[in-house]
């Protein structure tokens, strides 16, 4: 791990997909270096999982598992076969031309012939001391309504979501297979998603909007009992009792380390050759969410990571610089 002895493959990121490229390139004998990152407001080490309790999706657990416990395990793994970890994350990269070069928060700089990129995406919060909270600690607060919303406390619920787009439409149409009622809090008066998502939600009888509403704070200690709502025009505020809080108003891919030197598409995902992980820097790979707007689910995830450390592998093979 010096400035001058490049490594074969250099992984950034800490999900299911840096795992997964990890574990693949390890048992490649291409001894992978993993920068996991390192804690940073509610994003930590493991990625969005490490905010679902529990995980009941994840092919071959037929129990429930938590989002921690199956990171944990994922990086076992990867160490068992003889991946390599540096609990940092990473300030900026240099994708100039092989090898790259990585240059973490603390540590010192390092070279790389093959870079995959798996840092994920992060989801916006409306940023209340409470409900963030309550994500923490699996209190009833989330992110992804397709992860986490037919757990058995969500079930016969009065269920919220916030936000107004098409995936605040999914997500709502999503949780009305499991709970009592969705109610969806849109800050103005009408939706900014497609028409026809607009109007399944719009018909469905087990939803209702509460249009020019916000929420101003989450209620409850161990988990949430209700939320706040203040009337956009007014100022007038009234409590709402829930069994669940859904965040729908969307996710910030963490590519601001690349400053730019990969392309990326109009909502600032990494871009890669349709079907394939690899960017528009040859070398450098990207998977999971960095690249996905639309599955954003670990098994999708993890899948790619195994096609960025596959591709990584025939990159140098083909290059000549395979050990």
């Amino acid at each position: 791990m010096t400035d001058s002895t490049p490594e074969q493959v250099v992984i950034i990121g800490s999900g299911p997909a840096a795992w997964t490229a990890a574990v693949y390139a390890a048992r490649a004998n291409l001894s992978p270096l993993v920068f996991e990152g390192e804690p940073r407001g509610t994003e930590l080490p493991g990625g969005q999982l490490m905010l679902t309790t529990e995980i009941e999706n994840f092919p071959g657990f037929p129990e429930p598992i938590s989002g921690p416990v199956l990171m944990e395990r994922m990086k076992a793994q990867a160490l068992h076969h003889g991946a390599r970890v540096i609990s940092e994350l990473v300030a900026r990269v240099e994708l100039g031309a092989p090898p790259f070069r990585v240059v973490p928060n603390y540590a010192p700089a390092v070279l790389a012939r093959t870079v995959i990129v798996a840092t994920g995406a992060a989801a916006k919060w409306i940023g209340l001391p409470n409900e963030l909270r309550l994500a923490q600690s699996g209190g009833g607060v989330s992110a992804c309504a397709v992860c986490d919303g037919a757990m058995p406390a969500y079930r016969n619920r009065r269920l919220a979501v916030v936000g107004g787009g098409d995936t605040a439409m999914e997500e709502a149409l999503y949780l009305t297979k499991f709970a009592s009622e969705v109610v969806v809090i849109h800050r103005r008066d009408s939706f900014r998603a497609s028409k026809v998502m607009a109007t399944r939600v719009l018909s469905h009888p087990k939803v209702r909007v509460e249009w020019n509403s916000e929420v101003a704070d989450v209620l409850g200690d161990d988990a949430i009992t209700g939320v706040r709502l203040r009337d956009t025009g007014t100022g007038a505020e009234r409590d709402l009792e829930v069994g669940g809080l859904f965040v729908a108003i969307g996710h910030v891919p963490n590519t601001a380390f690349l400053g730019g030197q990969l392309e990326t598409t109009p909502g600032g995902y990494v871009k890669v050759v349709p079907g394939r992980t690899a960017t528009s820097v040859s070398g450098v790979f990207a998977a999971g969410d960095v690249i996905d707007d639309y599955y954003r689910q670990a098994i999708t995830s993890a899948g790619s990571g195994c096609m960025a450390a596959l591709e990584a592998e025939r990159w140098l093979v083909h290059h000549g610089e395979a050990p």
